[in-house]
């Protein structure tokens, strides 16, 4: 389901994210927080929030929609044109330009997550966005 619209649930897991719907995996990650807006919710709301431009899966969209000419030009028209954006907008603007899809694996645990995660990203011939490995 797309990103911008899903509702995971507020429990332990890991989530997984294709660009376009039957596009490319592209991350796995985890949310495993432990406060009330934690888990697999919390996680993912900070993404589509636009305030997660530093980290995870925010960080690696951020980073692409900065390498597209397109957006970058798109993105400045709007700053000449009076139309500039808080950081969080262009954040927002560039998880629209990912077109990103999600689906997620609820777990016991923040450790059985963190597994869970480990072993995703070890499958051979997928182009992850993640950072570590």
């Amino acid at each position: 389901m797309p990103l911008l619209s899903a509702d995971p649930p507020l429990a332990l897991g890991v989530y997984l994210a294709r660009q376009g719907a039957s596009g490319p995996l592209v991350y796995v990650g985890v949310g495993a927080g432990e406060r009330k807006t934690g888990g697999l919710r919390g996680r993912l709301r900070r993404y589509t929030s636009g305030k997660a431009l530093a980290s995870g899966l925010g960080e690696a969209v951020f980073d692409r929609a900065l390498a597209d000419p397109q957006w970058l030009r798109e993105r400045v028209a709007e700053v000449e044109c009076g139309r500039a954006m808080r950081a969080t907008g262009w954040g927002k603007a560039a998880l629209i330009w990912a077109d990103l899809h999600v689906c997620w694996s609820v777990t016991e645990s923040r450790e059985d997550a963190v597994a869970l995660e480990k072993r995703v990203l070890a499958i051979e011939g997928v182009d992850w966005w993640n950072r570590a490995r």
